[in-house]
């Protein structure tokens, strides 16, 4: 048993001399049997008819959910001389959409098509939708009467065609209704009827009561499982030459891979809704790049469906013999076949009028008015044109002649002669060919990357790093195994290879999708690059960059050694000097101080100010490092000691001051001139410490019985523990340092707390 949906409709006369129709599904019919696994595509005409009053409205009609609607009118030929606008409610939140404007389609006219062949707008998609409203305006806003005879709003289900597809929305039922007949539009030689705004319409089409069909002919459902019996033919350019009579033996090879196509089966195409055969062009010169128009919000998984609706909408409403573009492209970059008759063949679309004799179609799916198309959706673009164009030898980067189909004006106001010939970009957008907005003026302005993407050679690339590797000015070292990273703006679907060059020969090769490969480089320097090979065969290369391979690690040429420096002294704190110098065959990096703390230091740093404690042996491990990642590592050990002043062999007098700030709470003082403290060890370095004040005298210092130095302990402020006076040999051996009180007139006064010495 079927179970029926009511679609009301009502209509209104606009002040401006326009009419609105609105239609709206009853919420108690329909959508109750989801349980169904596929839904054939459906189509409702619901006409546009005037009423005494000037209104218009329709009784109750048999319909079912729609996602794509569109206008159409009698005649191919004609035009729609002013505005149709839509605005739907949607299934899923009852929620009233805004107004969106229709975009008129290309005059296409076929003499074989009959009677019932149909001027109409793009299609538009709204996703799954139960109610719409329709206003249609005249441009000069002055009356209906100007408007084309046989309005028609038309509704289209594209259904369920998959599994996956049942399982992402419920299926609901089928209302009862026939086929339709389709015949198929064509190119007109005159454009007399399709591109002159002022062509008159009849002024009873619109209003006259007496056009008006019974409540019964108001709607049409079209069930598309069900064959057309029309005779249909494939639309034609007459002014350019003819197509081939015979399907072609097989499709020629391209110059670049073929993009992975999703099939008419695959996309769920009823090939009764096109029993006629296609026809064929001798090449491809061309291709001509569109929209869609509608909406962007469609999910990828709707793709299907949207295609769909456009062959049903293209077969059901227009009454061509097929989808009119060859391909159809989707926000996530599915490819999908459009006209039948192979992808690999020059079937004849309907797709720009005056040029569909030797191009192809693509169409982008959405309204790219005022977005751009997505790097996937450019990408498969690039490709399918590329491949096509590529099987009759032709750069889609290049320019060709085209002979046109009509004579008419682009959209730029460039006008054409049917029979003569112009040049075109090998991929143009629909605008360059007709007066029409599409491709939208947001994707027609990314043509030129698509162009760029599909031509070759591979845009922006660079090579982005060297991974182990080191950069050292403009030199990279590396210990052998290195990484090359790279960036492209050209998608890897549109890219054959990558090359790494090690001296100017390929080393190692990747995926065009790849964004990095290695080597291993032997010893030595080389020039390392990354060349791009475009599907195209044409390639771009990298500067390249020096790279040193290097297995030698640095060497400490002065191991790391400590030395006393002036500074305060405790137990626990000694000021030393850490010193050493590091170097590398190739490139030194750094140093670093592992223990007894850590430190980090540049290439040309050979000493450090640090402390030690007293009386324990400590090591200080040093590691050097080059560019290319080997490494030194050097480890002496060192013990500071302190001699206290009473360990000393004295003369003259001395006198004993106990006091905290003195090293171990004590300390020697004397005012007698030629009084003297020697301490004798076995080290590398020693440092004398000593007390100082503002009376503080003068006192000589003796090595080994020799005079060195003069040490003056004033100071303006009394500080304690100085290291006043240091001494540091190259090796270590025995020595004996003294020190004797000078005598100092006024302030004869020395006081000296000990003798600090590095074993």
């Amino acid at each position: 048993m079927k179970r029926r949906a009511w679609l009301t409709l009502g209509a209104v006369v606009l002040g401006g001399g326009g009419v609105v129709t609105y239609a709206v599904a009853d919420p108690a019919a329909g959508h109750k049997a989801a349980g169904q696994a596929k839904r054939p595509v459906k189509v409702y005409d619901l006409t546009l008819k005037g009423a005494t009053n000037g209104g218009r409205e329709l009784p109750r009609t048999d319909t079912e959910r729609f996602s794509m609607l569109g206008v159409s009118w009698t005649g191919a030929t004609n035009r729609l001389h002013g505005t149709a606008q839509v605005r739907t409610r949607s299934v899923g939140t009852g929620a009233w959409s805004g107004w969106h404007d229709l975009e008129a389609t290309d005059p296409l006219v076929d003499p074989e098509a009959g009677p019932d062949a149909r001027g109409a707008s793009e299609p538009l998609w709204v996703g799954p939708s139960d109610g719409v409203q329709v206003q249609v305006v005249h441009q000069d806003g002055s009356t209906s009467s100007g408007l084309p005879k046989g309005l028609q709003v038309n509704l289209v289900d594209p259904g369920v065609a998959t599994a996956a597809e049942t399982r992402a929305e419920p299926a609901a039922f089928v209302a009862d209704g026939t086929a339709s007949d389709s015949p198929s539009p064509t190119d007109a030689t005159s454009p007399d009827d399709s591109v002159s705004p002022s062509d008159p319409a009849d002024p009873s089409d619109s209003v006259s009561p007496t056009d008006s069909a019974s409540p019964s002919e108001s709607v049409t459902a079209t069930d598309s499982a069900s064959p057309s019996d029309s005779a249909s033919a494939t639309p034609t350019d007459s002014a350019s030459a003819s197509p081939s009579a015979t399907v072609p033996p097989t499709a020629p090879p391209s110059t670049v891979p073929e993009p992975p196509i999703v099939s008419r089966a695959g996309w769920g195409a009823d090939e009764s809704l096109s029993p006629d055969p296609s026809d064929y062009n001798a090449d491809v010169k061309a291709v001509f790049v569109h929209h869609t128009d509608g909406t962007n919000d469609y999910t990828c998984a709707d793709s299907a469906a949207l295609v769909r609706g456009i062959y049903a909408y293209h077969t059901q409403v227009s009454g061509w013999n097929d989808i009119g573009y060859n391909f159809l492209v989707d926000k996530c970059g599915t490819i999908f076949e459009g006209r039948k008759g192979g992808v690999g063949l020059p079937v004849l679309g309907a797709h720009t009028y005056g040029w569909n004799r030797e191009a192809a179609g693509i169409a982008v799916l959405g309204d790219y008015t005022s977005i751009g198309a997505t790097d996937a959706a450019l990408a498969s673009v690039a490709r399918i044109a590329a491949w096509k164009l590529g099987q009759y030898g032709a750069d889609p980067g290049t320019t060709v002649q085209l002979k046109a189909g009509a004579t008419q004006k682009n959209f730029f106001g460039t006008s054409f002669t049917a029979g003569s010939s112009y040049t075109f970009n090998r991929i143009s957008g629909h605008r360059d060919g007709y007066n029409t907005e599409c491709p939208g003026n947001s994707l027609y302005p990314q043509l030129p990357t698509i162009r760029a993407w599909a031509s070759g050679p591979v845009q922006g690339l660079k090579l982005t790093s060297l991974s182990g590797a080191s950069l050292s000015g403009s030199t990279y070292y590396t210990k052998g195994a290195i990484t090359a990273n790279w960036s492209t703006t050209t998608p890897g679907s549109l890219i054959s290879k990558f090359e790494l060059l090690v001296d100017g020969k390929s080393v190692a090769t990747a995926a065009g999708t790849a964004t990095s490969v290695g080597a291993t480089l032997t010893a030595g320097s080389h020039t390392v690059a990354v060349r791009a090979v475009h599907q195209s065969g044409k390639t771009t290369t990298t500067a390249a960059l020096t790279v040193v391979t290097d297995t030698t690690a640095p060497a400490f040429s002065t191991a790391p050694t400590l030395s006393l420096r002036t500074g305060t002294v405790s137990t626990t704190a000694v000021p030393v000097t850490l010193g050493w110098k590091a170097a590398d065959n190739a490139a030194l990096k750094s140093v670093s101080l592992l223990t007894p703390t850590t430190a980090a230091f540049g290439p040309t740093t050979t000493s450090s100010s640090r402390t030690a404690g007293s009386g324990t042996a400590s090591v200080w491990s040093m590691k050097a490092y080059d560019y290319a990642g080997n490494t030194r590592t050097s480890s002496p050990s060192f013990t500071p000691l302190i001699l206290q002043e009473t360990s000393a062999a004295k003369t003259g007098t001395w006198t004993s001051r106990s006091s905290s700030s003195y090293l171990g709470g004590k300390s020697y003082s004397s005012t007698s001139k030629g009084a003297g403290l020697s301490w004798t060890f076995t080290g590398r370095s020693a440092a004398w410490v000593v007390s100082r004040a503002s009376t503080s005298g003068q006192a000589y210092v003796y090595v080994d019985g020799t005079k060195v130095a003069t040490v003056d302990l004033k100071s303006t402020t009394t500080s304690y523990r100085q290291a006043i006076w240091t001494k540091t040999w190259s090796s270590s051996a025995k020595h004996t340092v003294k020190i004797v009180v000078v005598g100092t007139s006024g302030r004869p006064t020395v006081t000296t707390d000990g003798l600090v010495y590095i074993k």
